[in-house]
């Protein structure tokens, strides 16, 4: 396995992961990156350097950062992207993996793109409905700021400084896994105490008062 191998493919999945943050602007980067010829794609993923694809994605990316800013209509994008993000870190991981086999290839992709955008867009979605409900959405524009700084920023370094990129983001990831888990055994834990109080409440009674 050569260096060029290991550095396109941390390129690949450290651009797949930041689609968890916003889905088209890694995609965008990675479209002007491969036109200026900073880094180049697999056989079959060309297109990606092509002018239509750099307009269409440019046209996306603005409208996908404005409507972030839209109250309530953030809550509802993050519904919508979630697949969109899987889709798209398994395309972008897909294009910078060299392997020949064609399942393989995809397969992959799919596990380390699609996953990683996939875990990155869930700790992102929970950010905004913890904001949501604690503020009222107030502070939702500051977290979607946050989000187009982390994904621009990210997708930047995954082309430049794609060991460091892939880093940070494998840190990111863990403690998006790590707040996941704590909240299922919150969830499971307040689930049994509400089953045990029900239980308790319908143990039935004799006239005197005793069980």
């Amino acid at each position: 396995m050569s260096i060029e191998w290991i550095m396109s493919a941390c390129i690949g999945v450290g651009l797949a992961a930041c689609c968890g943050f916003r889905v088209f602007v890694p995609l965008l980067i990675a479209s002007v990156a491969t036109k200026l010829g900073f880094i180049g794609t697999v056989a079959g993923f060309e297109w990606l350097s092509g002018w239509p694809a750099l307009f269409g994605l440019s046209i996306a990316t603005i409208f996908e950062i404005g409507a972030y800013y839209i109250p309530w209509l953030d809550n509802l994008l993050d519904t919508l992207a979630t697949p969109a993000s899987i889709i798209a870190g398994t395309l972008l991981s897909t294009s910078f993996l060299h392997i020949d086999n064609p399942i393989l290839h995809w397969g992959l992709g799919l596990m380390l793109g699609g996953s990683s955008a996939g875990i990155v867009q869930a700790g992102t979605s929970l950010l905004r409905m913890g904001s949501s409900i604690t503020t009222g959405g107030v502070a939702n524009p500051a977290v979607a700021t946050g989000e187009n700084v982390a994904s621009l920023s990210l997708s930047i370094f995954s082309i430049f400084l794609p060991l460091i990129a892939v880093v940070i983001i494998m840190a990111i990831m863990l403690f998006v896994i790590s707040r996941l888990i704590a909240r299922r055994k919150v969830w499971f834990s307040r689930r049994s105490n509400r089953a045990a109080g029900a239980s308790i409440t319908q143990i039935p009674r004799s006239s005197n008062g005793r069980a």
